[in-house]
């Protein structure tokens, strides 16, 4: 897409100083632009390098003045960027409408300009919202919902009776709806526990490509509205994430867990059943959450494989290593005064 200056500026709500006609054809890095392309630029060594770049126009903060280059201020440079990308860069879709090899259940409502592309399978009572893309060999189970201008990338599945909001992205391979892990041991055997709740994701929530969230024992697993999530990330039954939470890839939450409001999880955290995360709650990445944590605390830590019995102490010992340092350290100095007053 080729756009002007002047109209980006306009997309973000910016100040153009410089040539508001110089014709924009596509973004890059602030160090390797190039001609055509415009870049961003927010604080510290990337405003100081700012007169080095070769690109034909850059954002920055609002009040930053660059003498002699095409700049648009604005409040927020990566946030104004972000909008640019999605508007010079536009992703792929199938046709409106639905491909030929497409197969619908029975009593299917399929809303104004949504997109069904190739070998996707629509089971009975699937309600798909206006404006919204099921890329090929997506997956949707009966009496399922999905609201409009949400996007689902190839090859995923959405289970039965299962509710997608609006402007969700699903990314390639997520299976959203599969049995939690519910069995009752009796006589010997493992016992399957049906599993008949759904999985409900609200508005503006992404999904990463192969994340797994499994349906509830009854009720509901539940992404609240605004929360992102990474590849690879395991939910499972009867989860509640709350609104606007980020959740870094290989992250496993196991069930009834119930998650804050701007909770960050970070890659290969492991947090366990039947807790309960606070708002704002951090915890940091491979850390093993095991007991409830309160709102706004910073939770991290990894231990080496032991004996279970010897790692049961040491988690009432490791809190008290820092005082404990102190007071050796103390003994050390009053023995070394000691052996010196002799």
């Amino acid at each position: 897409m080729t756009t002007t200056l002047g109209q980006i500026a306009e997309w973000v709500a910016g100040e153009v100083s410089g040539d508001p006609d110089c014709a924009i054809t596509g973004a890059g890095p602030l160090d390797s632009a190039g001609e055509g392309q415009i870049s961003f630029a927010e604080k510290g060594k990337s405003l100081k390098h700012i007169a080095a770049t070769r690109a034909a126009a850059v954002i920055v903060p609002r009040g930053h003045a660059q003498p002699d280059m095409n700049i648009i201020q604005v409040d927020n440079p990566r946030m104004a960027f972000a909008i640019v990308l999605g508007r010079l860069y536009t992703q792929g879709a199938p046709d409106v409408g639905i491909h030929p090899s497409a197969v619908i259940g029975k009593g299917c409502t399929i809303g104004k300009d949504a997109a069904i592309g190739a070998n996707v399978v629509l089971g009975n009572d699937v309600i798909v919202g206006d404006r919204a893309i099921l890329h090929a060999n997506v997956v949707i189970g009966d009496q399922a919902t999905i609201g409009e201008d949400t996007r689902i990338y190839p090859n995923v599945f959405v289970g039965e009776r299962c509710r997608i909001g609006c402007r969700v992205i699903i990314q390639a391979g997520a299976v959203i709806g599969s049995d939690g892990f519910g069995f009752v041991f009796d006589q010997g055997r493992h016992n399957k526990m049906p599993q008949v709740g759904i999985v409900q994701i609200d508005d503006d929530v992404e999904i990463g490509a192969n994340n797994t969230i499994d349906r509830a024992t009854l009720g509901k697993t539940w992404i609240k509205t605004g929360t992102k999530t990474d590849n690879l990330v395991h939910i499972a039954h009867n989860v509640t994430v709350g609104e606007h939470s980020i959740i870094v890839a290989q992250v496993g939450i196991a069930g009834s867990t119930t998650i804050g409001r701007y909770a960050i999880i970070a890659g290969q955290a492991g947090i366990g059943g039947h807790l309960t995360l606070g708002d704002q709650v951090t915890v940091g990445p491979q850390c093993g959450v095991h007991k409830s944590v309160e709102s706004k605390q910073v939770v991290s830590g990894t231990t080496i494989a032991m004996p279970h019995r010897t790692w049961l102490r040491l988690q009432t010992v490791l809190p008290d290593l820092p005082g404990l340092c102190k007071r050796v350290q103390s003994l050390e100095e009053r023995l070394a005064q000691m052996e010196t007053e002799k």
